[in-house]
C-alpha cells in the first residue's frame, strides 16, 4: 500500500507540472545564455588558475573568483555576509621512508610487503604517527546491512583489531538474484564506506584488497594516488582510522597462507550471511608516519530568496564543483605540460552553475534557490560532505539537490542524463520537464562502477535529500557518428592535462544541459509539496528518521 502510496503521488505531482511547465517554459522560467557561460569556462580552465587544485594558489583564485561573481550576479549570502563557508582539511602523504611498519606472522617471521608494489597506506585520522601492535582479521565484505540481514561482524568485536576486507558487494545467487541490487553496485560495495563502517566498529585499521574487476581500476591506479602524492581528508569532521590502505591480490594471498588461511577459501565463505570474523594469525607491527599539513578550503554559497510567504523556508540547492586537480610538480612526459586545467571536470559545471545564477535572479521561485560550488571533490566528495556536516540551510527543509559535474561540451541532444532520479519523486518531476522541452530521459543502464556514489550529489542522498546529477545527453541532433566520435574521444583526457578548453567547442549541448538543471529546479522549487523519496530506499529512512 505505501508503494502504492508513493507512485500515485509521484504520478500526481508529474501530473501538475504537465500542465504548469509549457507555459512556464514560454513566459515565465529563465533563460541560461550561452555566452557568460562561454566566458566563465574559459577563464575558469584557463592556466592562470592552475587548475584549481585544493591547497594551491590556483584554489584561491578561483574562491576569490567566484565569491565576486555570486555578489555582481545578485546572489545573497546564506550566512552573515559572506558567501564563503570554511573547509577544514588535512594534507596527507605517506612517509614509508621514515616508518617501521610490517606484518608478523605468530612465528615471529615478517612477511615481506613492499610499499607502493604490494600495498599503499596512510594516517585516515590526520595524526602524523601511529604506533602499532594490532592482530589481523578477515571480516569479508566489512558490510553491515541490516535491510539485507548482513552483518559480516555479527558477534565479533574488532576493536583495535586490523581489518582485511574485499572491496565490492556480496555477488547476487540463482536464489538471491537481487541481493544488493544484483549487478548494479551499492554503497556497500564503494571502498569509501568499507572505512567509514570500520570506524564505526573500532578497527584500528582497514587494509582493502584490490582486484581489477572488484574495485574496475587497476592497481597502478591506486598506487599512484596513495604513493606519489598528497592526498587529503576533512580535518575538523568525523576521523577515520588510524590506518587507511590498500593491499594488492597477490600479496593478500602471501599473508594469507603465512597466517595460514586460504584466501580463496575465505571469499567463498565470505559470500554467505553466515560469514563470521576470521582471525589471520598474524599481527601489524611498526609505525607508521604521514607528513600532514592543515588546509582551509571553501565552498562558495549564494541563494535566491523564494517568493512565498510559507515556501521561502524550503529550498533547492544547485551544486557543482570548483576544483580539479592543479599544477603537478613534474612535467607530463607526453604533454609537456604541468597543468591539470579540468576544462569539463568541471570547470563546465562550475560555468554553468554561474549562468543559471545570472537567470534565476531575474525570476525567483516560490523556495528559495541555492547554489553552492562545492571544494575539493577530487579527493573525495570533502567540500559537499563538509556542507552535510554543517549545512548552510536545514537539510529537512532541502527539497532537492541536483548536481553539475562534466557538462556536454559536443551538442545539444534530444535526450537529458538523469540517472539516479528514479530513486525519487525527481524521476517523474525530470521526465515531465525534459517532455516541456521536446525532449526525452536517456534510458538508464546498470550502475556498474557505483557512478551514483561518485559525486557531489550523494552527499546530500547520505543526508536524506532528494539528489542526482543531471548528466549530458546521448542522442546528438548534429552529425551522431561525429558527435560520439568526440565525445568518446575525451575518455583519455579525463583527469589528464590535456583536458583543456576548446574555443571552437558548440556550447548548445552545455547550454541545454544547465536549462534543464535549472527547469528541473523551477518546477521543485514551484511545486506544491517536497519530492520524496520511493519507498523503500535506505537513503529514504535517513529523512523519515531524522523526521520522526
Amino acid at each position: 500500500m505505501q508503494k502504492l502510496f508513493s507512485s500515485l503521488a509521484a504520478t500526481s505531482l508529474a501530473a501538475s507540472l504537465a500542465l504548469a511547465l509549457p507555459v512556464q517554459a514560454a513566459s515565465n522560467l529563465p533563460v541560461v545564455q550561452e555566452a557568460p557561460l562561454r566566458a566563465h569556462l574559459a577563464f575558469l580552465s584557463d592556466d592562470l588558475l592552475e587548475g584549481r587544485g585544493t591547497g594551491q594558489r590556483g584554489a584561491d583564485l578561483t574562491v576569490a573568483y567566484l565569491e565576486s561573481q555570486a555578489r555582481l550576479i545578485g546572489l545573497q549570502p546564506l550566512r552573515g555576509n559572506s558567501f564563503r563557508q570554511s573547509v577544514q582539511i588535512a594534507g596527507v602523504k605517506s612517509q614509508p621512508e621514515n616508518s617501521s611498519l610490517q606484518v608478523v606472522a605468530s612465528d615471529g617471521k615478517a612477511v615481506p610487503l613492499a610499499f607502493g608494489p604490494d600495498w599503499v597506506w596512510a594516517t585516515g585520522d590526520s595524526v602524523p604517527a601511529h604506533a602499532f601492535d594490532a592482530p589481523l582479521v578477515f571480516a569479508g565484505y566489512g558490510v553491515t546491512a541490516p535491510e539485507e540481514g548482513w552483518n559480516d561482524f555479527k558477534g565479533v568485536d574488532v576493536k583495535g583489531k586490523i581489518i582485511v576486507v574485499m572491496v565490492n558487494d556480496p555477488q547476487p545467487t540463482e536464489a538471491e538474484a537481487n541481493r544488493f541490487a544484483g549487478k548494479a553496485l551499492t554503497y556497500y560495495g564503494r571502498w569509501t564506506y568499507k572505512f567509514e563502517e570500520a570506524k564505526r566498529q573500532g578497527a584500528a585499521g582497514v587494509l582493502l584488497i584490490h582486484t581489477k574487476p572488484s574495485a574496475s581500476y587497476d592497481w597502478s591506479v591506486v598506487q599512484s594516488s596513495w604513493s606519489g602524492s598528497e592526498r587529503f581528508q576533512l580535518a575538523d569532521r568525523t576521523a577515520g582510522t588510524p590506518l587507511q590502505g590498500w593491499i594488492t591480490d597477490d600479496a593478500a594471498r602471501r599473508l594469507f597462507a603465512a597466517g595460514g588461511q586460504d584466501l580463496d577459501a575465505l571469499r567463498a565463505k565470505a559470500e554467505s550471511k553466515d560469514f563470521r570474523v576470521v582471525a589471520l594469525n598474524l599481527k601489524l607491527t611498526g609505525e607508521m608516519k604521514s607528513g600532514v599539513r592543515k588546509v582551509e578550503q571553501f565552498n562558495i554559497a549564494g541563494m535566491v530568496p523564494g517568493t512565498d510567504a510559507k515556501l521561502k523556508h524550503e529550498a533547492v540547492i544547485y551544486s557543482g564543483h570548483w576544483d580539479h586537480l592543479g599544477k603537478q610538480g613534474k612535467d607530463d612526459e607526453k604533454a609537456g605540460d604541468t597543468i591539470y586545467n579540468g576544462a569539463v571536470d568541471n570547470a563546465s559545471g562550475t560555468a554553468g552553475l554561474l549562468a543559471m545564477a545570472q537567470e534565476a535572479v531575474k525570476k525567483p521561485a516560490k523556495r528559495t534557490q541555492i547554489f553552492l560550488w562545492v571544494a575539493a571533490e577530487e579527493q573525495g566528495l570533502l567540500g559537499s560532505a563538509a556542507y552535510a556536516a554543517d549545512p548552510l540551510w536545514p537539510l529537512n527543509k532541502t527539497a532537492a539537490a541536483l548536481n553539475l559535474d562534466s557538462l556536454n561540451f559536443v551538442g545539444a541532444t534530444r535526450d537529458m542524463g538523469a540517472q539516479g532520479s528514479e530513486r525519487t519523486e525527481l524521476g517523474a518531476i525530470a521526465a515531465t520537464v525534459a517532455k516541456a522541452m521536446g525532449l526525452q530521459i536517456a534510458a538508464a543502464r546498470p550502475d556498474l562502477a557505483g557512478g551514483y556514489f561518485r559525486s557531489d550529489h550523494f552527499s546530500f542522498a547520505k543526508a536524506g535529500v532528494p539528489a542526482f546529477s543531471i548528466n549530458g545527453g546521448r542522442d546528438y541532433i548534429k552529425d551522431p557518428g561525429a558527435s560520439k566520435a568526440k565525445a568518446a574521444a575525451y575518455g583519455p583526457r579525463y583527469h589528464q592535462v590535456t583536458d583543456e578548453y576548446d574555443g571552437s567547442w558548440d556550447l548548445s549541448g552545455m547550454t541545454q544541459q544547465a536549462q534543464f538543471t535549472l527547469n528541473l529546479g523551477q518546477a521543485v522549487a514551484n511545486a506544491a509539496k517536497m519530492p520524496a523519496w520511493k519507498a523503500g530506499d535506505a537513503f529514504g529512512k535517513v529523512r523519515e528518521a531524522a523526521a520522526k
